[in-house]
């Protein structure tokens, strides 16, 4: 490995922290447009800050950056953190975290009883680098060695699958739940939106198959898209879908636009949904998140819904969960 070329960060003045590892990191291998690097990571578990009231105290993201590509991504801002100014990188350099598991064992150490642990808030801990370097997986072996945990993962993959054994594992002494994300029940849409994700009935499928597993799985029905996955007929038939896979709960939040976010979301509607592009102005303007009145016309819907369909929402322990009244902190809990 210490033959392969190294990432050369854009030039910057004098890289500290995590850019500086980010300059430094070892060349692991190409993808599908894809460049993976090795990165030295000081540790694995990260605490949220307390002013942001999550509903989980600990985030581990096994990854940074994510193949999938989803183009309304909120995350593409922890690339800057490395000095990685094109929001496009986030999707095509992918750092891998070394000795996760190593560095877990000595994090671990930290948490208490009762502070819930996520894993995926950032980036997919089931992208399709995890085939291959299973940081994720040696994640969940580590923490199949403890018990009293309380553990959420967030996930667009099926690949949580493969898991699925060793998930059974920790759920016998831990406390464990699995959110997967469903944005419209349409494979040709999803292609679009979520270009390398994997299909959603392969998606609702790994909730199912999970459930009877006995690992409690939901569905994430977030970002909500005006105009593009809010349709009635839509949403009804995400809840639906959700509750024939028996989730466990399921929530919907609409899209969260940051800057970051901006700069390949709003190119990607003027090219693939150019008759849309006046009601985002509107909608959006400079302000991250989109008016009162669409945030109450979505939970209102929802609400029927989830009554209709005998399906609820996340419970408060969970590492997703709504806050009716406090759309800042809807989004924050994916961070």
């Amino acid at each position: 490995m210490a033959s392969l070329p190294l990432y050369v960060a854009p030039p910057t003045p004098r890289l500290v922290g995590i850019a500086k590892l980010a300059s430094e990191a070892e060349h692991v291998d190409n993808g599908h447009q894809v460049e993976f690097f090795s990165l030295p990571v000081r540790s694995i578990l990260n605490r949220c800050d307390p002013k942001r009231k999550l509903p989980f105290v600990w985030t581990i993201n096994p990854y940074r950056g994510c193949e999938f590509a989803c183009k309304y991504c909120y995350a593409r801002y922890t690339h800057e953190f490395m000095e990685l100014r094109d929001a496009n990188e986030f999707e095509h350099k992918i750092f891998v975290k070394e000795e996760a598991a190593w560095l877990l064992r000595q994090d671990l150490k930290k948490v208490r009883p009762g502070e819930e642990i996520a894993i995926g808030t950032a980036t997919d801990p089931y992208q399709p680098a995890e085939r291959r370097h299973l940081v994720t997986h040696s994640i969940l072996q580590e923490l199949s060695r403890y018990a009293g945990l309380e553990i959420g993962i967030v996930t667009k993959s099926n690949l949580v699958l493969r898991d699925l054994d060793l998930l059974k594992r920790i759920a016998e002494q831990n406390t464990i739940g699995v959110h997967i994300t469903v944005t419209t029940l349409d494979s040709d849409l999803a292609r679009i939106l979520e270009p390398r994700a994997p299909r959603p009935d392969l998606r609702l499928d790994a909730v199912r198959r999970l459930n009877e597993a006995g690992i409690a799985a939901g569905v994430n029905c977030a970002p909500v898209l005006p105009g593009i996955t809010d349709s009635v007929k839509d949403l009804e038939a995400v809840v639906k879908a959700a509750a024939e896979a028996h989730a466990t709960s399921i929530f919907a939040n609409p899209l969260f636009l940051k800057p970051c976010s901006r700069s390949v979301f709003l190119p990607f509607i003027k090219e693939k949904f150019p008759n849309l592009v006046q009601r985002y102005e509107q909608l959006y303007g400079e302000r991250d998140f989109g008016s009162q009145v669409y945030r109450q016309h979505l939970s209102a819907l929802m609400s029927k819904f989830k009554k209709r369909y005998g399906i609820g929402a996340p419970g408060p322990r969970g590492p997703i969960r709504e806050h009716a009244k406090e759309p800042r902190s809807e989004q924050l809990a994916l961070f």
